[in-house]
């Protein structure tokens, strides 16, 4: 079987505080695009070996040992519960990587989804919601796949209505891989005039001027081709263009 994990773009991304635990909590619009995708095929494992899960990759290297991989782990989540048979797990990589577009969390999630009708293992959206979150912050976001508002630590949702289909959504990825923690080493916390969620509901016109992405700051500051790609996006005709999550990628939202 066959599916095309898609990214994610932030529309908005507020750090509001430093947890006790180490951790921020944020305030951000998870906004899927399906113009940009990875390919995942899993199927059974019949050979004659004692593997669990045999994966492999192409397209975009894939940086770290297979076994961290969160196909892999999402794999082994469900096995641990429902003992599911051995299963090859190709995947074609095409979102870029470190590029705060959510690629590794929608093909933990998709793997999900995918083993989870490959299985017949019957598991509610809501079941798959609980197994998402443990595999990382955004993976369950991707089950759902529609826009919503994102809180604490972006991993709680609150359905919005944002339909953004009447606007053409570029994506462009500097090259530059930015680390969750460099991004938010550099973060300044800063109090919030309007909650995000009503500064959504203005014309996207005015979008430039209220809606930020905090992490931008910093990452500008030390990635000048990043703002300049922002900038270019702009000059392009976009009506609102930011860089999504913690960075590199930009995206530029026009009137089609």
């Amino acid at each position: 079987m066959i599916v095309f994990p898609n990214a994610k773009i932030n529309i908005g991304l507020n750090v509001v505080e430093k947890r006790q635990d180490g951790f921020h909590n944020i305030e951000s619009i998870f906004y899927p695009i399906f113009h940009l995708k990875d390919i995942l095929e899993i199927v059974l494992n019949t050979d004659n070996d004692n593997n669990e899960v045999l994966f492999s990759s192409s397209g975009i290297p894939i940086p770290g040992n297979n076994n961290e991989n969160l196909c892999v782990k999402a794999y082994q989540l469900l096995r641990a519960d429902f003992n599911i048979p051995s299963v090859k797990i190709h995947l074609h990589k095409v979102i870029p990587i470190g590029a705060g577009l959510g690629g590794g969390s929608s093909d933990a999630a998709f793997t999900l989804k995918l083993l989870n009708a490959l299985f017949t293992l019957n598991l509610s959206e809501e079941k798959l919601i609980t197994y998402a979150q443990k595999l990382g912050s955004d993976c369950a976001f991707f089950i759902r796949n529609k826009s919503v508002y994102a809180y604490n630590k972006g991993d709680e949702f609150k359905d919005i209505n944002l339909n953004l289909d009447n606007y053409k959504i570029e994506v462009v990825f500097p090259n530059i891989h930015v680390s969750t923690k460099e991004a938010y080493d550099g973060i300044i916390i800063r109090k919030r005039d309007m909650d995000l969620r009503e500064q959504l509901k203005l014309p996207i016109d005015y979008w430039e001027n209220v809606i930020k992405n905090d992490f931008e700051a910093s990452i500008f500051s030390k990635y000048k081709i990043i703002e300049q790609t922002k900038l270019a996006l702009y000059k392009q005709g976009a009506i609102y263009a930011s860089m999504t999550g913690s960075g590199s990628a930009v995206y530029g939202i026009f009137y089609k």
